[in-house]
């Protein structure tokens, strides 16, 4: 596009009426979107539309940040937070404008920088406490897998099935839970019982570690165990005294049956 035709096309989209401005949003020069945002008869539903654009500079999302009145809008400023070209900022003070959900959907947005989406949750996890059962058990269900383990550790009874089960829970959100001591009654033994993460060999070895799991699972465990780490076990200070004895038998039964028969002359 020759200087002349860009400038025209810049007074076009600037002057615009209200019929021409959506065939204009698919402009490929940035200038042309600037003015056109400024034109006095674009409205918000001509925003959402532009907003739905991916290839939007990150100069063009800052401009419409910094407008007040457009800031007015809920919708505008879910689709500024979600835009992954949005300045850091901008979208991380929009984030924590957010409603629950679209913390929700954000976190798990893979387009979204890193640290927006860890704030998502950091907001997320802040609200726990003043959230309805319903909604949490919503979160367990469907939120990412840091938040599932802020749900784990709260121990509400009808949360903690529904949070083993998130499709987003990581091992390393499990371990992370595990190392607390004084957790919630409920959850501990559900680990032990859960027919995908009892069957984890690490969190099996932070289960034997922690003082809440079930002794009937611990005896479950023990012949699983690698020699090495039975070893280990017995030697930790972190291994609760009341499984000592098991850990030891165990290595003892072990040592017994790989020794060679005896043969009498």
């Amino acid at each position: 596009m020759t200087p002349e035709n860009s400038a025209s096309s810049v007074e076009r989209a600037r002057s615009a009426t209200r019929e021409e401005i959506p065939s204009l949003l698919q402009a490929g020069d940035p200038k042309v979107l600037a003015a056109l945002v400024e034109n006095e008869r674009f409205e918000e539903s001509h925003l959402l539309l532009l907003l739905e654009r991916k290839d939007l500079s990150a100069d063009l999302l800052d401009a419409v940040a910094r407008r007040k009145s457009w800031l007015r809008s809920y919708a505008v400023r879910r689709a500024l937070a979600f835009h992954p070209h949005t300045p850091r900022l901008a979208a991380m003070r929009l984030a924590r404008e957010l409603y629950l959900m679209d913390l929700v959907q954000l976190s798990l947005q893979p387009a979204a920088p890193p640290e927006l989406r860890r704030l998502a949750e950091e907001l997320i996890l802040a609200r726990l406490p003043q959230l309805p059962l319903g909604q949490k058990l919503t979160l367990a269900r469907r939120a990412s897998a840091r938040v599932a383990g802020g749900l784990l550790a709260e121990g509400h009874r009808e949360v903690v099935p529904a949070a083993l089960d998130n499709a987003f829970l990581t091992e390393a959100q499990i371990l992370k839970v595990l190392a607390r001591e004084n957790l919630p009654k409920p959850v501990v033994p559900a680990v032990a019982s859960h027919g995908k993460w009892s069957h984890s060999y690490n969190v099996r070895l932070a289960l034997l570690r922690h003082p809440q799991t079930p002794l009937e699972r611990v005896l479950a465990f023990l012949p699983e165990l690698a020699e090495g780490d039975l070893e280990e076990l017995a030697r930790s200070s972190a291994l609760p005294a009341r499984f000592r004895e098991y850990v030891r038998g165990e290595i003892a039964r072990r040592a017994a049956a790989s020794k060679p028969p005896s043969h009498n002359a």
